[in-house]
């Protein structure tokens, strides 16, 4: 498909810098491709009036870490070379691939030093090496620690890898060590939040356990490839960026029980979303996963296991926007999208959400 189908053009004050407060208390747009009214204006904390008893939520509990990382780059003398680096996939116990800006700084062999964003105490407290240098300025980094240790020196050195749309705008800063990570994080290993989940609290899951709606973990580590733009024509060129993803023989078996007696997958965010279908056989049946997925959802798709979606507002032209056309149908989430925008709803990863109904 034409990947200008998907493009809609979003006001700059559309755009959330900040989350709602209480996290709550967002808006939400209900979207029924196939129902009347086919939009509605509501609020997260409506979520459980639109669910049934024995429905599922799936939450993504992936944990984002201060992968942003700014570090001076080693050759010989030549110590003066200024690098930004974000990961967004680990590979072994010390080794990560990584985005780096800018790229043509680097080639393999090259050392890096970080700790270079304005705490001298931790400089040189984490250092690696270019391995291999690929496309669209990925590298892979070997470091000098591994495992728990290489976690904690990330931790000490490391930024929040506040989205592109946010951080063209402001600094990242210690509210953001809280907000842009759900309440129910647990697994470390993300670089971007799985933000439908940023709206739960503690006041929604107690609704949402009164109306009898069951909750089920996965874990997929969101990579910086989520916010890569789509540079192709087509959509049959784009060539996703894999994320590591885990979907265990517990949680695969209470979702089919879901299944089997008629209650409802909803996924919360499209991270878990494209985990739970690269997970589900041809029949629906959820099979226990393990691995790396690229997995790149446009219109067309056949849905396999996922019958509803809440979610935050996507780019134009995403490859996000393109799942969520894909599952209510692209002309409904055109006029979704330009509802929202001419009733001010919040755009993006700090923004308010929808719940979208499958097309059948």
């Amino acid at each position: 498909m034409r990947v200008d189908l998907f493009d809609f053009h979003l006001p700059e004050n559309s755009i959330a810098l900040r989350p709602a407060s209480p996290r709550d208390s967002a808006r939400m747009l209900i979207v029924r491709p196939d129902g009347e009214p086919v939009l509605e204006d509501r609020g997260v904390l409506d979520l459980p009036s639109f669910l049934r008893p024995g429905d599922a939520l799936v939450f993504n509990d992936t944990k984002v870490i201060p992968a942003q990382l700014e570090g001076v780059r080693y050759r010989g003398a030549d110590i003066s070379t200024p690098v930004s680096l974000t990961l967004h996939m680990r590979v072994a116990p010390s080794r990560w691939k990584a985005f780096a800006r800018p790229a043509r700084r680097l080639k393999p062999g090259d050392r890096i030093s970080f700790g270079h964003g304005g705490n001298a105490c931790l400089l040189g407290s984490l250092e690696a090496v270019v391995e291999e240098k690929g496309d669209a300025g990925e590298v892979t980094l070997r470091f000098d620690l591994s495992g728990p240790s290489l976690d904690e020196a990330i931790m000490a050195v490391g930024h929040i890898p506040l989205p592109p749309y946010i951080a063209s705008k402001r600094a990242e800063d210690e509210r953001d060590r809280a907000d842009y990570q759900t309440v129910y994080a647990r697994e470390e290993g993300a670089v971007a939040a799985p933000t439908a989940g940023l709206h739960f609290t503690d006041r929604l899951f107690a609704k949402l356990d009164e109306g009898g709606i069951e909750r089920h973990f996965v874990t997929l580590h969101v990579g910086a490839g989520t916010f890569l733009p789509v540079k192709a024509d087509d959509t049959a060129d784009h060539v996703m960026h894999e994320e590591i993803g885990h979907v265990d023989r517990v949680t695969a078996a209470k979702l089919n029980a879901v299944r089997e007696r008629g209650g409802r997958i909803v996924c919360v965010g499209t991270t878990s979303l494209r985990l739970i279908e690269s997970a589900a056989a041809e029949d629906g049946n959820i099979r226990p996963w393990s691995g790396a997925t690229g997995i790149f959802i446009t219109p067309g798709y056949r849905f396999r296991a996922v019958d509803m979606l809440m979610t935050n507002f996507h780019l134009p032209k995403s490859t996000l926007f393109m799942l969520v056309s894909a599952f209510a149908g692209l002309e409904t989430m055109h006029a979704a999208y330009a509802h929202a925008i001419a009733t001010g709803y919040r755009f993006y990863s700090y923004g308010d959400s929808s719940l979208l109904f499958r097309k059948d």
